[in-house]
């Protein structure tokens, strides 16, 4: 069974910086994608970028996300990070990292996730 742990989420500052991270139990390169959603309170899950595990790797960004976030990977560590800047009291979520091996990510594989909380 494929498990994916996030981690480095927390408490920041409006204006400040965290970097998650999601490590993979299996190669990356199992998978077609891995990617970031976020689940704030009382809102429905919503992609934040996903990364493609060909490659140099695609990405791709929801529109709230350009510009602050950035998507990256490192094959020899397993493991996919989320970079996000000038954090927003509206990015406090709980950032979920996903994985899969199709088109399909609701059938994939998701981590427990990890909370992010920015004060304003």
């Amino acid at each position: 069974q494929v498990q994916l742990v996030e981690s480095g989420g927390g408490l920041v500052q409006a204006g400040g910086s965290l970097r998650l991270s999601c490590e993979a139990s299996a190669s990356i390169f199992s998978f077609r994608a891995m990617g970031w959603y976020r689940q704030a309170p009382g809102k429905l899950r919503e992609l934040v970028a996903t990364i493609t595990n060909i490659g140099i790797g695609i990405t791709n960004y929801a529109e709230f996300a350009k510009g602050r976030f950035t998507i990256s990977r490192d094959n020899a560590k397993r493991t996919v990070y989320l970079q996000i800047d000038s954090l927003k009291p509206e990015d406090t979520a709980v950032y979920l990292c996903a994985a899969t091996r199709g088109d399909n990510w609701e059938s994939g594989y998701w981590g427990q996730g990890t909370q992010v909380t920015v004060s304003s």
